[in-house]
């Protein structure tokens, strides 16, 4: 085995898992505060719509083009979803699923005459973290650093930053890098497990979260190398057996 060119592929995998836990753990336990679980899912469908009806129109994925185009999608969204907070306090779960789902079939529409239409939906949602090269991360270490340094040098501007509106607008910009990464399945996943896993913990629940985090994705992508199974559905798993075992260590704790 050429473990030189294994570590090349991995490594760039794994900091893009690292890098993904470190916007999307904060932002997972104030997504569980505000019980709005499947946000992430209809901004990242949102985005990836944008994502597709670029496409559609012959730009590259990765062009600048099309980054504009999904960011914008996923700002329109998280607006629409902001305002909902306040107007339709109680109607808002319902009209995350019909963005969702509007979103999702929307994609399927644009790509009903495209040839390759399954494979392109098949790589936005399960993702294709494998492939991932070290360019691809530097929007993803931008956020990250930019969140956990405001977090050092000023955390008692997190509250202003977490704020209704101001949050969405976060969120749909951190969802929009990282589903383009690492997919829809997996961003929801490291959203919602770990955050979830430590729910019932105060003292020290981000550490801990972040553990699980990384033991998910260290062990799903070499797991999935090993047996050549699919990464994205290999992490998703792994995320959900740390988090179950967190969980079950705690109850008999």
């Amino acid at each position: 085995m050429d473990w030189t060119l294994q570590f090349s592929i991995l490594a760039p995998a794994f900091v893009a898992g690292v890098l993904v836990l470190a916007t999307h753990i904060p932002l997972g336990r104030e997504v569980l505060c505000r019980g709005i679980i499947f946000i992430d899912l209809a901004i990242a469908q949102i985005a990836g719509l944008g994502v597709i009806a670029a496409h559609s129109f012959g730009w590259e994925v990765h062009g600048w083009e099309t980054q504009l185009i999904a960011l914008s999608a996923a700002l329109a969204g998280a607006w629409l979803l902001g305002w909902a907070e306040t107007r339709l306090k109680q109607q808002q779960e319902a009209l995350i699923g019909i963005v969702f789902v509007l979103a999702a079939t929307g994609g399927l529409l644009l790509l009903a005459n495209n040839p390759h239409g399954g494979e392109h939906l098949r790589e936005l949602l399960a993702g294709q973290i494998l492939w991932v090269n070290w360019p691809d991360l530097i929007p993803l270490a931008v956020l990250a650093a930019a969140y956990w340094l405001l977090a050092w040098l000023k955390p008692q501007w997190l509250p202003r930053l977490f704020a209704r509106q101001t949050f969405y607008l976060l969120f749909a910009v951190v969802i929009t890098f990282a589903a383009q990464v690492v997919g829809v399945y997996l961003v929801f996943a490291s959203l919602v497990i770990p955050a979830f896993a430590v729910w019932r913990e105060q003292a020290g629940s981000l550490r801990d979260a972040f553990a699980l985090g990384l033991l998910g994705y260290a062990a799903g992508i070499m797991v999935s190398a090993w047996l050549d199974l699919p990464t994205g559905a290999s992490i998703v798993w792994f995320l959900a057996l740390a988090g179950l075992g967190y969980r079950l260590i705690g109850s008999r704790a």
